[in-house]
């Protein structure tokens, strides 16, 4: 491709994943404006992400080795300018480039760091044939923050076929931790997983205050974001979609690993939509999920899907074509609220005919099986098609 080619190409993505952000950003204005409404609206407005502590160092990557020329091994050179920042921490920055990096080895954060990308920098995980492999790691640390760019995973070139946990950004027994206005794709794995460690003596340290805002995730082989073992997880302003490849190809699931639970998980104003399982799934010994101001659409199973969840909220979203129910309440889930929702177009058009034969709209669009109970479905929700 010629000079001109690649910068034509690059101004029509750049142009896309702008489209993308105003749209989250435009949603904003569809929320009606009822008494007490104006308060929300500026505190969801402010694009303000907890600060995490850390020093003012600052280390470039290019000043420990790193070449930014795609060809080239870079893993060594982020990890010493990371291993370089003095105790009480400080910021790495990645200056625009496109970096190789080797995920079997991982480049493995450390507490009270920010790894800074500049837009035009690219992080592309080399090819390889492992089961598990992370381009970035944060395992048992605090206070960190990734921003910026863009991580590239290795599904197009990866050498094995076996294995689903080759991810873009790997979150495990870690605390206050930020991930923001970056762009992952071609995951073998999720695009970011946040989860629990557990230690030799059987202990299990789970993550808790983890914030993704503004983040892209798209075309990932398993998940876009998967949440296992956390608490006070807060997901906003942004996109999980086109996830293929391998079960379950969500959006986003939620779904803590056997023996422990996820608590207290809000995610909000974000756009969910082409997956290949269901757009966000909510999966047994998980409490407290409100999901609320978003767009979940065209994915080819459900809209929303609990199974064995407990006290969700399910609120002011837009739900629409999704190929079987807009939302799917099963397997023992209690004490759902569903209100204010607008639905359109869910289900195979059969089942909406039928729905429509017998004048039950809501049919179409909402599930909840015999065994589910305190399930609330609020007069407010507007179902259409």
């Amino acid at each position: 491709m010629s000079g001109r080619g690649r910068m034509d190409a690059r101004a029509l993505m750049d142009a896309k994943e702008t489209s993308r952000r105003d749209f989250l950003r435009g949603s904003l204005l569809l929320l009606p404006l009822v008494p007490g409404c104006m308060p929300l609206l500026a505190a969801m407005a402010a694009p303000a992400v907890a600060a995490r502590m850390r020093g003012n160092a600052r280390v470039d990557v290019r000043d420990h080795g790193a070449r930014g020329d795609s060809v080239r091994d870079d893993t060594r050179a982020f990890q010493q300018a990371i291993d370089a920042l003095p105790t009480d921490g400080g910021t790495v920055h990645v200056p625009a480039g496109t970096y190789l990096i080797d995920p079997v080895r991982s480049v493995r954060l450390r507490s009270r760091m920010h790894l800074q990308l500049a837009s035009g920098a690219r992080i592309v995980a080399r090819n390889n044939a492992a089961e598990r492999a992370y381009v970035l790691s944060a395992q048992e640390v605090s206070d960190v923050e990734i921003s910026g760019g863009r991580i590239v995973g290795d599904r197009d070139g990866h050498l094995g076929s076996t294995g689903e946990w080759g991810h873009g950004i790997m979150i495990r027994g870690s605390s206050r931790i930020t991930v923001r206005n970056i762009h992952i794709s071609n995951c073998w794995g999720d695009g970011i997983s946040i989860g629990a460690v557990t230690q030799r003596d059987r202990r299990v340290t789970s993550s808790s205050d983890v914030v993704i805002a503004s983040v892209i995730c798209t075309r990932n082989r398993r998940q876009g974001l998967t949440i296992g073992r956390a608490s006070r997880v807060r997901v906003r302003d942004s996109e999980f979609s086109d996830t293929s490849g391998t079960l379950p190809g969500c959006g986003i699931d939620i779904e803590p690993d056997a023996g422990d639970g996820t608590r207290d998980v809000r995610i909000e104003n974000c756009l969910v939509r082409g997956n290949q399982g269901s757009g966000i799934q909510i999966y047994k010994r998980v409490s407290g999920v409100t999901i609320t101001r978003c767009t979940i659409e065209g994915n080819r199973s459900y809209g929303v899907l609990a199974i064995g969840a407990t006290n969700a909220v399910i609120t002011r979203n837009r739900i629409r074509n999704n190929a079987w129910r807009g939302i799917g309440l099963r397997q023992e889930t209690r004490d759902v609220l569903v209100s204010g929702n607008h639905f359109r177009d869910n289900a195979p058009p059969a089942r909406r005919a039928s729905a429509a034969r017998a004048r039950k709209p809501r049919a179409a669009h909402i599930e909840a099986t015999k065994d589910t109970s305190g399930i609330r479905i609020a007069a407010d929700n507007i179902f259409e098609g």
